[in-house]
């Protein structure tokens, strides 16, 4: 398996292409503008407390207040606010912790006027980006995420990431990590730690020890609201949350980057250093890798997949609906049952890509295809559980309902990558009319031609609009070429005037267009 990781700058953003296999799984876009990321460290005061509902309000420079709710809060609140007023003041220099008396914790079932009063200085943490019109979602349970460790100050516990599953394995990560966390701090071992030396576990800690106190020596000037710990630029923080040894490949078209990285991984894997190349073509990078056409492709209403299934995905306010269609392909299975078993599967496995691909989080619901066999609707949950192992947003599965229809949620921490793969209709004269873009309509006339060489038409012709007519055989190799050397069958292409930008239509040999 190919897992290969692409990026692209430019002066205003810069975008990750997660490919597994050449296939698009992951699209993130980095902006210079955006001011609050997952991890982020503001200091910031309470604007007001909300009895109703157990919430404060805080002012972290967002035009909405940030949203801060009781649960929030951490048991450790009345020790770090203690910590945050004396390091503020000038009167606490030491920020170990090593010798800093903590507070009594707050009551689990306490009351938000209790804990927290209006104008406080607090420091708050972002654990949810600001989404349509809402403010961000932050915590007082502070926590700075590492390559192997997360270390969580004001607390004293170590726990072990639930995915490891060895119990000897567990025992000796909790005796090591056990014997280098300092007084006062906590950590949690992530899954990548599995397997490694106390070394590499006390190099990371001591690292994140440096950010901690690099954010503490900043409170006694910082303004109020202000960034007091920023995450790591993007490409490191990806490389830190994905990266491992099964990486085949890391490019990138900026050599800034490129650097960024390479003294990451000489960190972090210097065995894999060798595999970061620096794109230099003419070409641009996401074209190069087949990027852009999964983009156009991958993004709009309709998805296509193999064998003339697609799947139509649906937005509103409170949940996503994805619909699974069985669409017009060939039919070799026994039975129904067994083609919507099929289909169902080649569907899952979509699914699971398009809901990380575009970053799809809250409730999903799914419309599978009726299966009246219990045990291949078992057979289907346990293939979407394999499939979506490997999505680092958490997430719930339920099983398949009497309906066929499958409940997931999936954590949401950033709005949902939206990108626009219609195109202006080059047939109306009127501004405002769209339609889909040409690659998409050429994705459509591929799977259809591909349908109908399995029935074994003697000759194929098609017939397509004068701008579709000119993109499938121009240049060369021509998409017409391509298809001739994977099918050994030509196909006469004949321009028509009087169609509109999408409509096309096969005929056979006889001059009979094919339904």
């Amino acid at each position: 398996m190919d897992k290969e990781l692409i990026i692209r700058s430019s002066s205003e953003h810069v975008d990750f292409a997660l490919l597994k296999d050449g296939k698009l799984i992951e699209l993130q876009k980095d902006e210079d503008g955006n001011n609050f990321s997952v991890g982020d460290v503001f200091i910031a005061k309470i604007r007001k407390t909300v009895p109703g509902l157990n919430a404060s309000f805080v002012n972290v420079g967002y035009e909405k207040d940030a949203f801060l709710h009781y649960h929030d809060l951490g048991p450790k609140l009345p020790s770090l606010l203690k910590f945050t007023k004396r390091v503020s003041t000038g009167k606490l220099k030491d920020f170990s912790l090593k010798n800093f008396p903590f507070e009594k914790d707050i009551d689990k079932d306490g009351k938000i006027v209790d804990a927290l009063k209006s104008n406080q200085s607090l420091l708050v943490q972002i654990v949810k980006e600001p989404i349509s019109t809402k403010g961000p979602r932050i915590s007082s349970e502070l926590s700075i995420a590492g390559r192997y460790i997360v270390l969580v100050p004001f607390s004293n516990r170590i726990s072990i990431s639930q995915k490891i599953e060895d119990r000897e394995e567990k025992d000796r990560l909790k005796r090591l990590v056990k014997s280098i966390t300092p007084p006062g701090f906590g950590i949690i071992v992530r899954t990548v730690a599995q397997g490694k030396k106390v070394a590499e576990l006390d190099k990371d800690l001591q690292t994140l020890l440096g950010r901690w106190t690099a954010m503490c020596k900043k409170l006694p000037k910082a303004q109020h609201p202000s960034k007091v710990l920023g995450e790591m630029n993007k490409a490191s923080s990806i490389l830190r949350d994905i990266f491992n040894d099964t990486f085949t490949g890391i490019t990138v078209d900026d050599e800034t980057l490129f650097d960024q990285i390479k003294d990451y991984l000489q960190e972090i894997a210097p065995k894999k250093e060798s595999i970061v190349k620096l794109h230099q073509s003419k070409t641009p990078i996401f074209e190069k890798f087949g990027i852009e056409r999964q983009i156009k492709t991958s993004f709009g209403k309709t998805v296509s997949m193999a064998k003339g299934a697609y799947l139509v995905i649906e937005h509103t306010e409170a949940l996503h609906v994805i619909d699974v269609n069985s669409g017009n392909r060939s039919n070799k299975a026994n039975s129904q049952e067994d083609t919507a078993l099929e289909v169902n599967l080649i569907a899952a496995t979509e699914m699971a890509r398009q809901l990380r691909l575009r970053d799809m989080g809250g409730i999903i619901v799914v419309d599978f295809i009726d299966m009246t066999n219990a045990e291949n609707r078992q057979k289907l949950f346990n293939h979407l559980r394999d499939e979506m192992k490997d999505d680092r947003a958490k997430h719930k599965i339920l099983p398949p309902s009497k309906f066929g229809l499958i409940q997931i949620t999936r954590q949401r921490v950033r709005p949902e990558m939206n990108i626009k793969t219609r195109e202006e209709n080059p047939d109306v004269i009127i501004n405002g009319s769209e339609v889909e873009a040409p690659i998409g309509i050429v994705e459509k006339i591929t799977h259809d031609l591909e349908r109908l060489i399995k029935k074994d038409y003697k000759k194929l012709t098609l017939n397509t609009h004068p701008f579709i007519a000119a993109f499938i055989t121009k240049g060369f190799p021509s998409m017409r070429s391509k298809w001739f050397f994977e099918h050994k069958k030509w196909v006469k292409i004949l321009p028509r005037d009087a169609y509109t930008y999408l409509e096309y239509h096969f005929f056979d040999e006889d001059g009979n267009q094919i339904k």
